[in-house]
């Protein structure tokens, strides 16, 4: 039953997480001016941004990251480091002097460890499993499991080392809330408004049903970029947030 119906979900998150900051609107596009083009047109729609490795390879990001910031946005920087661990850890400090929110990090426990060492403020989410990947594609990697428990093992080891955090599928979620500490925060990326987008995300929800699996924060690009009015997308996914945590 949703919360349209009268019943809270009984997994949706109790942080203590501003409504309209759990939409985090993902910044993939080829610079930094089309990136604040896109800000200036969604206005007070969103308050949450991702920039990552298309905008990392243009040139400006750090530029960016701060303009984002003097804005008065938060910033999730996905870059997903991942090195031998003193590699890890370097980035991870420099990246500590910027005003960034999170930052994502794929490895092993020693690579965790090394860049929880110096982290600083930043909040840390672990890459679990990537939404574009189905049973095969994990299969074709050389994964002796399926997409749970891979992510669900992942989350441990994370947790364990230090993360605050990771970013998983929202079909993951409810088995994360079970099975680990609610503390975790955990962000989601392939929402779309339907079961089948036709694009390279295979394992993918809604917005309503990430949250009452227990997401506490989803990732929404396409679907508000490429709307013929992206600010109307975004107040749309607002409106469903602030519904279900009202």
């Amino acid at each position: 039953m949703t919360k349209l119906e009268g019943t809270r979900p009984p997994l949706l998150s109790d942080k203590p997480i501003p409504p309209a900051e759990r939409l985090i609107v993902a910044l993939d596009v080829p610079d930094a001016d089309q990136a604040l083009a896109l800000v200036e047109r969604l206005g007070d729609a969103a308050c949450f941004y991702k920039i990552g490795m298309e905008l990392l390879a243009s040139g400006r990001f750090f530029p960016l990251l701060e303009a984002l910031h003097e804005r008065g946005n938060r910033v999730f920087v996905d870059l997903k480091f991942f090195d031998v661990p003193a590699t890890v850890a370097a980035a991870v400090r420099g990246l500590a002097r910027y005003p960034a929110t999170f930052c994502t990090i794929h490895g092993n426990d020693a690579m965790v460890r090394a860049a929880v060492q110096v982290k600083g403020e930043l909040k840390l989410l672990a890459v679990t499993a990537l939404t574009s990947l189905d049973q095969h594609d994990l299969d074709d990697l050389g994964f002796q499991c399926d997409a749970r428990a891979l992510v669900l093992s992942r989350a441990r080891a994370a947790l364990a080392a230090g993360c605050d955090g990771v970013v998983s599928s929202g079909l993951e979620v409810p088995d994360l809330r079970a099975e680990i500490d609610h503390r975790l925060i955990v962000v989601c990326p392939g929402i779309r408004p339907v079961a089948n987008s036709g694009d390279d995300q295979k394992r993918t929800v809604d917005v309503r049903q990430a949250f009452s699996n227990g997401a506490d924060y989803i990732v929404v690009g396409r679907p508000i970029r490429n709307a013929e009015d992206p600010r109307a997308a975004a107040l749309a996914i607002q409106e469903t947030i602030a519904d279900l945590f009202a």
